[in-house]
């Protein structure tokens, strides 16, 4: 096992997919836990479908394929569809996850034909975008992993300078604006660390499975602490490890993709904490089932055991 381990590490490429997994999922699992507390995980699914109209656009004004490029475009079309949720929701009776719904297909349904008209171009037969869908961490350069490790940095920073706030808008926005802040700031910002975080982790998952690494780390994490800060540095780890596991896996199997991989490699942390985890595991649910009823069932036994002791005293008496 440690010689397996060591002849993997010792490929440079793979050091550096690896790092940038790792990076990618602690960064998603970071900001995913505010997005799923606060109950907008499709908020993750519809940001990175919106990202791809924005990655050809960049391809399209450039004809290169530059991550920064990429990762400016999809930025713009992330806040994009950020606020074109909320012009729906404001100016329309639909609601948000509606919405969300609406700018998801919209948005997806733009990038697909703007990516199917680049592929049939002279300049879009080597752009490689197609990649984009479902990822390619294998495609990762040092460059590359750079990029990810200053969003992580920014996203672990921002977290820690705004992690009272985040938590009170989270938990309780009418609190938090009788408090005198500005929730909608607030609330726009963690949108945008999420577009940030969303955007970065597409080239290594694509548009169609990034989100599963915000949400998935973090209703992980959820099942084995009440505590927000403990949530949120168990999201980052199972983030973390989801994706080391990922690339590790998808390096001993041949022609086993490395995004798809990881997204597993999440689910599979997840199904286990929800299984094991010691307060709200399944298991441990069962079990203090079990024990409430077989406590009643004593009860109820002494009960009966009781009156029935009376009823032969009484007998006696009267005899």
């Amino acid at each position: 096992m440690g010689n397996w381990l060591l002849s993997i590490l010792s490929d440079p490429n793979t050091r550096w997919i690896l790092l940038g997994c790792i990076l990618l999922g602690f960064s998603s699992g970071i900001i995913g836990s505010f997005t799923f507390l606060r109950r907008q995980s499709l908020m993750g699914d519809t940001l990175a479908h919106a990202a791809l109209p924005g990655i050809c656009i960049a391809f399209m004004l450039t004809e290169t394929k530059s991550i920064g490029w990429f990762l400016l475009g999809a930025l713009v079309a992330g806040i994009v569809a950020t606020f074109g949720i909320s012009w729906i929701t404001r100016f329309s009776r639909i609601k948000q996850d509606t919405a969300m719904g609406i700018v998801l297909t919209v948005f997806f349904g733009i990038g697909v034909v703007m990516l199917t008209r680049i592929q049939h171009s002279a300049s879009g037969s080597q752009s490689g975008l197609d990649k984009y869908l479902f990822g390619q961490a294998a495609s990762m350069v040092q460059t590359d992993v750079y990029v990810m490790g200053g969003v992580c940095l920014v996203l672990l920073i921002a977290c820690l300078v705004w992690f009272k706030e985040f938590k009170l808008v989270s938990f309780d926005p009418g609190f938090a604006r009788g408090m005198g802040l500005p929730v909608g700031a607030l609330e726009q910002f963690i949108l945008l660390l999420t577009v940030i975080a969303v955007v970065a982790g597409i080239q290594a998952v694509g548009v169609v499975l990034v989100a599963a690494l915000l949400v998935t780390p973090a209703a992980a994490a959820r099942c084995w602490t009440d505590s927000l800060a403990l949530m949120v540095l168990l999201a980052g780890l199972f983030g973390a490890l989801s994706g080391a596991a990922g690339t590790l896996f998808s390096t001993l199997v041949p022609n086993l993709p490395t995004g798809p991989v990881t997204v597993l490699a999440a689910t599979v942390l997840f199904a286990g904490s929800a299984l094991l985890a010691p307060r709200r595991g399944l298991l441990a649910r069962k079990l203090r089932s079990i024990q409430a009823r077989s406590e009643y069932l004593r009860e109820e036994h002494a009960s009966l055991q009781t009156l029935s002791a009376q009823g032969k005293m009484q007998e006696r008496g009267e005899m």
